[in-house]
């Protein structure tokens, strides 16, 4: 009886120790942006190497996101969070070591490893520590937060690190913060949190071909662009993608006890949720990325004012998410806020597509940060617990894989598509003789179009397709009375 007084006494700190864990994968994905510049400068890199300080790190997370969350759900959420976590510090030790080219990529595939295990668990174990309605509305709240503000951290974070002191801090960063959680992790997080029950057994051959498939499909999403999208490479890449993913599926059809059972896939909610996070990521990314591009790049502004410029969406980010979100979805279940916070965001992002060359701060970028900061305060919270809504504890580890990984593939092959939008728009009128500046702000205007339009159709799918789960239905008509 003691043990379970303790844990519940304790879950919200464990919670907030869960999320520092997760905010530290979310802000590796973006910090490293800002620091890009010097690490070239110190390691001499060329742009086509350098691009794998990002990529090696994102080709990983992407590819073994699904395997982490299912070997939470077969060894149990806590011991694998751990050794993720563990895995991850390592690794950012061993990045902020790097004397080498090599050496750096390598470290940075090995934390990307350690983050799609964080990343895949976390989830999970929130889930097993609040089971009332309301607690995990709260903290799914407090989640959604940090997963939805951690890119913009991470622009700031990163000039803060690499202006004040040098490239190798936004890994060191990650040491002590990491060796902190685990310790506090290990002392706090319930022993049988998430603990499989009956015998473990994992569908290694499954295992081996959907981690190929998603390794595959991100690198020719990370190289399309540099590759040429209809070249023998990427379009070869793709095919061997989807002949290995066609295998999986044949694979989870005959074994046993399959890595992915595809009954998950009725799960009305886990599928439209998971298509609803491919096109909300491919509009948050472009958000993140390329209006920082346009702030640089157009406006001249530098690290830090970027940081800045992304403050006021965090703010507002916090409130909603961290509460007033709860608040919405208690009163008006998980529908009408995802509709109203992708409405918001795609209001942003037209604001953004009208964005001149001589924009400034409060004209042109702030109101669509502001917007921006508002949809996704308001929308991420309901997406993931519409996601997490209809699926069996024992299977959390899998359906938080699944939405992890239509994240990070929406980002992934969003931000692709998007970039290529906005070079081939640039290129165009460049050819046509257009002013340089005026081409490149009408590239990203053209990318924050598209990207508008992805926000909107999530909003659409969320509100037609989705359904309240009889848990929240109580609930709801409870707190309207």
């Amino acid at each position: 009886m003691s043990s379970v007084k303790h844990h519940y006494d304790n879950r919200w700190l464990a919670m907030a120790l869960l999320c520092m864990g997760a905010l530290m994968i979310v802000l590796d994905v973006t910090i490293v942006n800002v620091a890009l510049p010097s690490i070239r400068a110190d390691l001499k890199f060329e742009d086509v190497t350098l691009a794998w300080v990002v990529n090696g790190y994102i080709l990983i997370f992407g590819g073994f996101l699904l395997l982490g969350g299912r070997l939470g759900d077969l060894y149990g959420h806590r011991r694998i969070f751990l050794g993720g976590l563990a895995l991850f510090t390592l690794a950012s030790l061993a990045c902020g070591m790097a004397g080498s080219q090599t050496f750096l990529i390598v470290a940075r595939g090995v934390q990307g490893l350690g983050g799609a295990i964080v990343d895949a668990v976390s989830l999970s174990l929130i889930l097993n520590l609040f089971t009332e309605h309301e607690d995990r509305t709260k903290a799914m709240g407090v989640y959604g937060f940090v997963c939805s503000s951690g890119g913009c951290i991470g622009a700031l974070l990163g000039g803060i690190l690499t202006g004040g002191f040098n490239w190798h801090w936004v890994f060191l960063v990650n040491v002590p913060v990491g060796a902190v959680v685990f310790a506090l992790c290990w002392r706090l997080l319930p022993k049988h949190a998430g603990e499989a029950e009956g015998k473990r057994q994992l569908d290694v051959a499954g295992a081996i071909t959907v981690t190929l498939a998603l390794l595959l499909a991100n690198y020719a999403t990370i190289n399309g662009n540099q590759a040429g999208w209809t070249s023998l490479r990427t379009l070869g890449t793709l095919a061997a993608a989807l002949a290995v993913f066609l295998a999986f599926l044949l694979i989870e059809t005959k074994v046993k006890k399959p890595l992915v059972p595809l009954a998950m896939f009725r799960l009305r909610n886990l599928s439209v949720s998971s298509l609803c996070g491919i096109l909300w990521a491919a509009a948050m990314f472009s958000w993140f990325f390329l209006s920082a591009l346009y702030m640089q790049l157009v406006l001249g502004f530098t690290p830090m004012q970027i940081g800045m410029a992304f403050l006021p969406s965090n703010v507002i980010m916090a409130v909603m998410s961290l509460g007033f979100s709860a608040k919405l979805v208690m009163r008006f279940g998980l529908k009408r806020p995802l509709f109203v916070g992708l409405l918001f965001a795609a209001a942003g992002l037209l604001l953004f597509a009208h964005a001149p060359v001589d924009g400034t701060l409060m004209r042109d970028v702030l109101p669509g940060m502001l917007l921006l900061g508002l949809g996704a305060g308001v929308a991420f919270n309901p997406v993931l617990m519409a996601a997490m809504s209809e699926v069996k504890e024992a299977d959390s580890g899998l359906a938080s894989g699944l939405v992890n990984t239509a994240f990070m593939l929406g980002g992934a092959l969003g931000l692709a598509v998007l970039a290529s939008v906005a070079a081939a728009r640039t290129a165009g009128l460049a050819g046509a003789g257009a002013d340089h500046m005026a081409a490149l702000a009408d590239g990203y205007q053209a990318a924050f179009l598209c990207g508008a339009a992805f926000a909107l159709l999530a909003a659409l799918l969320g509100v037609f397709l989705l359904r309240t789960p009889p848990a929240a239905q109580g609930a709801l008509a409870e707190s309207t009375h």
